[in-house]
């Protein structure tokens, strides 16, 4: 794994994640990693639409992801943000009616590109939006990965529990069908 290089999102690496994005028609039939950002009736649900908000959050900040790179190229991602950047989980109402504590930290989303899948870059995206975290400050960090338990899945747009456990993640409680919560302090 040491031939990747991980990197904050930022305006400067803009130019690296829209490419990985467009490789892949805005990720998601369009969705440019902005569905969490917004609530379901704030969404234009065009691809242009998605790119230019998810730029302009970029732009001003609010928005982030560890990049992996291979090289000059973005192969994969994981977005985190605080709950206020990122309040549009899948079941949210069933995860807010369960609610112990609201973390300082989401991860949402983690995308590989199709020419690097099955090479363990989700480990890599995950930990490193961990050491991103950590270099901010760090506090609680949530995950909502698919609890498959251990069966193939065609669509898994957070990972799994198993690769959370992996990364020092606990399981809390389950979410909707096929969800989990996972929690880590991270220092």
């Amino acid at each position: 794994m040491s031939q990747y290089v991980v990197r904050p999102l930022t305006s400067g690496t803009w130019d690296g994640f829209a490419a990985l994005a467009e490789r892949h028609n805005g990720v998601f039939g369009g969705c440019w990693c902005t569905w969490f950002h917004t609530m379901s009736a704030e969404k234009e649900r065009t691809y242009e639409g998605n790119r230019s908000l998810k730029r302009r959050l970029v732009d001003e900040g609010r928005a982030h992801a560890a990049l992996v790179y291979d090289g000059d190229e973005v192969v994969a991602w994981c977005e985190y943000g605080s709950p206020q950047e990122l309040p549009n989980i899948y079941h949210r109402k069933q995860y807010e009616e369960a609610l112990d504590l609201l973390p300082d930290y989401r991860i949402t989303c983690i995308f590989v590109d199709r020419r690097y899948r099955r090479r363990g870059l989700s480990s890599v995206a995950l930990q490193g939006a961990v050491e991103l975290i950590e270099a901010g400050g760090g506090g609680i960090v949530e995950g909502y990965p698919h609890d498959t338990g251990g069966k193939r899945k065609s669509v898994l747009y957070n990972g799994t529990r198993t690769l959370f456990e992996k990364a020092g993640f606990a399981y809390v409680r389950s979410k909707g069908a096929g969800n989990c919560v996972m929690r880590r302090r991270v220092p």
